[in-house]
């Protein structure tokens, strides 16, 4: 036995490949067909490193003298060993994440980043100057592209991120990308990356990207926060009139529909209070014609009774005279004015 006899070989730290080797190499000198065995136990234990285990995240990409042959599925696979076959096995579910305009020098908390000018400055579609800074997540969607079609996946992966987002800012104005266009910015620049890493065949699956930040110049920021304070007033002021023109509006026409009615109202009162006038006043005539003299006695009755009680009457004796002087009011005339009148 190859194991030391003072401990059982499960217990504690088994021995390494070389210790093991050896201690067979000792036990078996001086004995015949030492040394073919242990050549044989080597060729076993150099075939069996030829088995490996592919995790359920992982694709088992198998490369015979630097060539690929064969991807592998999760779990217990086997290739040629070292070094005519090697295995790579990349995580192709992991989600990895690359900073543009950023980096993270400390996760936190509180999280602490240092930004990178040179990637985050770009132009607009107006000529202003904005700081955009993104993050980019992505898996692999094929890891043999992945591994054999690009060197520098991450370094390349960098660049057509920042020329994506120098693009789609680039075609927009500075009012856009700061207010409302975050959303459109964000799955533009997506759409761009993505094909330009097809393009490749970096066998990269771009899943999102998102502006971490995006605001003028630090130089310049508090200009532009009055800028866009003063545009916001004005929009204040725009909404605000608009309410009161959805107020004043339908109460003026509501108001102008009351008035229609009524003088409709009014129209239709006028037309039959005069047919009723008219048709009184045949009756009248139907009956004056019929006797002349009574129906104008009977109609200047009528209209005293009408006039005589909304007047002031005087009677005047006949025995005294019937001049105009009697009823004139002359005690008012005579009458001395008021101290308060004088």
């Amino acid at each position: 036995m190859y194991w030391d006899e003072r401990r059982s070989p499960w217990e504690g730290k088994p021995p390494s490949i070389d210790e093991i080797i050896n201690r067979i190499t000792n036990a078996l000198k001086g004995k015949p067909f030492g040394f073919p065995i242990i050549f044989a136990i080597l060729v076993l234990v150099w075939l069996a490193s030829g088995i490996y285990i592919v995790s359920p995240d992982q694709q088992g990409v198998v490369r015979r003298f630097g060539k690929k042959v064969r991807i592998t599925s999760p779990g217990l696979r086997y290739h040629l060993p070292w070094p005519i076959e090697k295995v790579d096995k990349p995580k192709v579910t992991q989600i990895r994440r690359l900073e543009i305009g950023f980096r993270t020098i400390d996760p936190g908390p509180p999280a602490r980043y240092k930004p990178i000018p040179q990637e985050s400055l770009m132009l607009t579609g107006d000529e202003n100057i904005v700081d955009a800074q993104i993050i980019v997540q992505y898996i692999i969607k094929d890891a043999s592209d992945f591994l054999f079609n690009v060197r520098n996946i991450e370094e390349t992966l960098r660049d057509a991120s920042e020329a994506a987002l120098r693009q789609i800012i680039g075609a927009n104005d500075i009012d856009f990308v700061l207010t409302v266009g975050r959303l459109q910015i964000q799955e533009a620049v997506r759409e761009l990356l993505q094909e330009t890493m097809d393009g490749y065949k970096s066998g990269l699956l771009i899943q999102e990207v998102k502006l971490a930040t995006v605001r003028p110049p630090a130089e310049v920021e508090g200009a532009f926060k009055d800028v866009v304070s003063a545009k916001e007033d004005k929009e204040k002021v725009i909404y605000e009139a608009r309410g009161y023109e959805e107020d004043i509006i339908p109460k003026a026409k509501g108001k102008a529909a009351e008035i229609i009615k009524g003088a409709e109202a009014y129209r239709a009162e006028r037309i039959e209070r005069a047919k009723g006038d008219a048709t009184r006043f045949l009756e009248v005539l139907k009956e004056y014609k019929k006797a002349k003299d009574v129906t104008e006695k009977r109609l200047y009755l009528e209209t005293m009774e009408e006039i005589l009680p909304g007047i002031t009457k005087f009677v005047v004796d006949s025995k005294v005279g019937g001049g105009l002087l009697q009823i004139l009011p002359l005690g008012e005339i005579i009458r001395p004015a008021s101290p308060e009148k004088r």
